[in-house]
């Protein structure tokens, strides 16, 4: 913990030096505020130029455009800090790289592709073309509605690991869950099975030191902080690994929204009732997975030199009907792929849209997608926590409350404590199950995965979840969605600050 907190305190360091410069030239450049003043405001109209000439999602750069143009000094520092500018960036570059060079493993067969296409599978074909991820149909899939019932699967299923274990993960913390976890993984990598594991450095700052993968590395357990933290990294800094999946033997994965900490399965959660999801699935799919993995690992160590000894060939397997498509989203993609494949569902849904999120602070497209949706029938629900984990970050999502009720759209509170499902259904036949929240971060600046699913018998199980949910909730009135003119005002000046949140 000592360690963990030096490491905050590096971090804040940094920033405060970062923006320290601004202050120096008022302090000892005083004579020559005007010229550097002028000097700064040119340069922030060069830069809203060029953000506005680039710009694909305009509400999305609004936020910098204004920040810039009202504090040139500020907020100039403040998009170089924390901006989307990734081309000096060595793990960046790297990683690229090897997402390019990992494309050729991914193969879709011709004769589903013919299918879909046949089918007029619009969501399927977007994912095909925009993110080289193949859909397979041969896969069973299980959910699970909560954490504590998803972790005996997934310890029971690391039992019967016999040549690799695969984990990354946002969060790991040491506690019950883990603690459990690390037992297996020991056993495992003493009898020789490679245990390799990837965590968020800045998800893990205040539950690991630093030297934590080298405590793991005396029991033959291979183990990367990704990002690792330091206050001069700048941009990359804002570019965390949020994905959560387990591969072992390519033959089971699990994915979802759970990290490897006590609260995500209700062991003293200080949040009420911790909702969450997980999934596992067997089957063909596993490689998208695989291969997410494999391109951030290897873009940090190189160590592997034909990738396709980790995929294990299914045959025979006796699998759920539908198609299901894993697929990753990177802060240097060109297109949005978590916010497109959400708006995709919404655009397509006929009867009814229902999305669990533990965070709602999304662009005018995604608000006005959902609006048009509630509008036009669709039966379009929304479900966030009772009690919030961040404060601020809750302010900002009950701020897009009332423009979405007056559209239609039914907000409901889980009264019970805090959701943190990543979940969007629609009409009995498609989903998406993952670790895309529905704010700026996932759909913006995080690597993050989801798991797309359409006409796969399973979904009946997410839709008793939702139905389950819905009965511990809240739903939200004219009343509650109505804000004064200071919170208004808060609320909009937050929605400036949404990239730090």
């Amino acid at each position: 913990m000592i360690n963990a907190i030096k490491r905050a305190l590096i971090v804040i360091v940094g920033v405060l030096l970062q923006f320290g410069f601004a202050i120096t030239i008022r302090l000892f450049f005083y004579k020559y505020l005007g010229i550097i003043t002028l000097f700064y405001s040119l340069i922030s109209v060069l830069i809203v130029l060029g953000i506005l000439k680039e710009s694909t999602r305009l509400s999305n750069d609004l936020p910098w455009i204004i920040l810039i143009l009202i504090f040139p000094i500020f907020g100039t520092i403040l998009l170089i800090t924390l901006g989307r500018s990734y081309s000096k960036n060595k793990l960046l570059k790297s990683i690229f790289e090897h997402e390019e060079k990992y494309n050729k493993y991914l193969i879709q067969e011709d004769n589903l592709e013919k299918e879909i296409n046949d089918k007029k599978m619009d969501n399927i074909k977007y994912l095909m073309n925009r993110t080289n991820h193949f859909v397979s149909t041969n896969n069973t899939i299980t959910y699970y509605n909560f954490g504590e019932k998803f972790y005996p699967e997934l310890l029971k299923e690391l039992k019967k690991a016999e040549k690799f274990i695969f984990m990354e993960y946002f969060i790991i913390n040491e506690g019950v869950m883990w603690n459990g976890i690390l037992d297996i993984l020991k056993e495992k990598a003493s009898k020789g099975v490679e245990v390799r594991i990837l965590y968020d450095d800045m998800g893990s700052v205040a539950m690991l030191s630093t030297k934590y993968p080298k405590e793991l590395s005396k029991y033959g357990i291979k183990c990367i902080p990704f990002n690792k933290l330091s206050p001069f990294r700048g941009i990359f800094m804002n570019n965390r690994d949020h994905r959560k999946m387990t591969i072992i033997d390519g033959k089971v994965a699990f994915s979802g929204g759970v990290n490897l900490s006590d609260e995500y399965i209700n062991v003293n959660s200080k949040l009420g009732i911790w909702k969450d999801n997980g999934i596992k699935i067997v089957g063909d799919a596993i490689w998208n997975l695989t291969v997410m993995f494999l391109t951030l690992w290897n873009a940090n160590t190189n160590e592997d030199q034909d990738i396709r000894k980790f995929k294990y060939e299914f045959k025979n397997h006796d699998a759920n009907t539908g198609y299901v498509i894993p697929y990753g989203v990177a802060p240097f993609h060109k297109d949005l792929i978590g916010e497109d494949v959400y708006i995709n569902m919404i655009n397509s849904a006929k009867e009814y849209l229902y999305i669990m999120t533990p965070y709602l602070i999304i662009d005018t497209e995604m608000v006005n997608a959902l609006c048009r949706a509630a509008k036009r029938g669709v039966d379009v629900r929304i479900i966030v926590p009772g009690i919030p984990d961040k404060k601020i970050v809750y302010t900002q999502t009950t701020s897009f409350f009332r423009v979405l009720h007056n559209s239609g759209v039914k907000i409901y509170k889980y009264t019970n404590g805090f959701v943190h499902s990543k979940v969007v259904l629609s009409d009995n036949i498609r989903a998406v199950v993952g670790t895309i929240n529905m704010d700026y971060r996932s759909l913006y600046l995080h690597f993050e995965n989801g798991i797309y699913m359409e006409n796969v018998s399973e979904i009946k199980e997410i839709f008793k979840d939702f139905m389950d949910t819905f009965e511990d909730c809240r739903k939200l009135e004219n009343q509650d969605v109505k804000t004064n003119f200071i919170k208004s005002i808060w609320q909009a000046i937050l929605r400036l600050f949404a990239p730090l949140f």
